[in-house]
């Protein structure tokens, strides 16, 4: 059901895509007739985009690459055509007014004569034509040369190196002896047809550049079976912190294959949080780490376990909690979590995508604190389908741990 709704809302945008800047374009006749077939082609090349990458096909990347490009161009496209609509209705209308020019009927009829009526001028051929044309091929490639635009700014930003930022987060119940304490974190890499190797290989130098003193990634790491991606996932192996690597299931996981991940992960010293904790000590002072499944687990029968994971512990020291997706904050928060560190958002990835994040998730990208939890949520490192990133960057987060001395 959800590729056939996704079908259909492609299809629809595909069809005002053809209208605008096909049929409204041209005239009947050969020219018309190929750009019908490339909008089809390029429906039916998208819609490949999004099925056959995941079957793990040796030609996947020919497919994603045009496919997804395709998307974002298409989705800008239709954004930037809507906003048009305006102007193009306000220069028909003006355009038709100019040719309806009234004039006197009938020379033989005496001026102020009663029955002197006006009329227009009858049409001269193609000049509601030529000018139609003019204006919807001048504003169908204003959007066109737009939407290019922004598709390729985005694709740099995706495709170019993360910024690293820095985030000091103050917590209550934090010893002073642990203030400054490092947390590396990444998320979303989603590894697959458009991001392999080299990619995983870039963001262990960086992380590997930040001394951090451990690494969290919480979750989507990939986008394909072991089989397939196991190679581009290896150099996770060279990760290097005080104590070490962890990381949480996402969503992409368990369409992955989890339990075959996770096998590997360990493999690699990437050590899973699956509902689970541990003391993480340094200098004679201690804060716990806890781990939850993504709630999509629950479909996989891996749900996420608080309990499992929380109770019980020292509640005099605080808890930093790795948990995929911000809205599990809710629940993470009635279990005491100080800290949550989460991703799955990619900060809205396309603008204005991000305005629809709101719907499903508390925390878009950044720092917050909800219901009296702090949650820092990643834009991530990486991107799903459209190699595209416009108002959200990808990004590793440096997280300090600092005594809050005000607390």
């Amino acid at each position: 059901m959800f590729v056939l709704l996704l079908a259909v809302v492609l299809g629809a945008a595909h069809y005002y895509i053809w209208k605008r800047v096909v049929r409204d374009t041209t005239a009947p006749g050969r020219a018309r007739q190929v750009g019908t077939v490339a909008v089809v082609l390029l429906y039916v090349l998208m819609m490949a985009a999004l099925s056959i990458t995941r079957l793990g096909t040796s030609f996947d990347a020919l497919i994603a690459w045009p496919g997804y490009l395709w998307l974002a161009v298409a989705y800008y496209l239709v954004l930037l055509l809507a906003v048009l609509e305006v102007p193009r209705r306000l220069l028909v209308r003006k355009a038709r007014e100019q040719e309806k020019v009234p004039v006197a009927v009938g020379a033989e009829v005496a001026e102020g004569d009663p029955e002197a009526v006006s009329a227009p001028v009858p049409e001269a051929p193609g000049v509601d034509v030529g000018r139609r044309l003019f204006i919807a091929r001048s504003l169908a490639a204003a959007g066109g040369v737009a939407a290019a635009g922004v598709v390729g700014y985005g694709a740099t930003q995706a495709l170019g190196d993360p910024r690293v930022n820095r985030v000091p987060i103050a917590l209550d119940k934090l010893d002073p002896r642990l203030s400054g304490y490092r947390i590396a974190v990444v998320s979303d890499l989603h590894l697959g047809p458009l991001l392999g190797r080299e990619h995983t290989e870039r963001l262990v130098r960086m992380i590997n550049e930040q001394q951090a003193d451990l690494v969290a990634i919480v979750g989507d790491l990939v986008d394909g079976t072991v089989e397939r991606l196991g190679e581009a996932a290896a150099p996770l192996r060279d990760l290097t912190s005080t104590h070490g690597s962890f990381f949480v299931t996402g969503n992409h996981e368990y369409y992955s294959g989890a339990e075959p991940w996770l096998t590997e992960l360990e493999r690699l010293g990437v050590n899973p949080l699956r509902n689970e904790r541990l003391a993480i000590e340094r200098a004679g002072a201690a804060f716990d780490l806890a781990g939850v499944n993504d709630v999509n687990g629950e479909s996989f029968g891996d749900a996420p376990d608080y309990a499992r994971a929380l109770d019980g512990r020292d509640t005099s020291r605080p808890v930093v909690l790795l948990a995929h997706q911000p809205v599990q904050v809710r629940e993470a928060a009635k279990h005491g979590v100080d800290l949550q560190l989460s991703g799955h958002t990619h900060g809205g990835q396309m603008f204005p995508f991000h305005l629809l994040v709101g719907l499903q998730q508390p925390v878009r990208s950044g720092l917050e604190t909800v219901d009296g939890t702090r949650v820092y949520t990643s834009n991530g490192a990486g991107f799903w389908g459209p190699p595209v990133r416009v108002g959200a960057p990808p990004e590793i987060a440096v997280v300090e741990l600092r005594h809050n001395f005000a607390g």
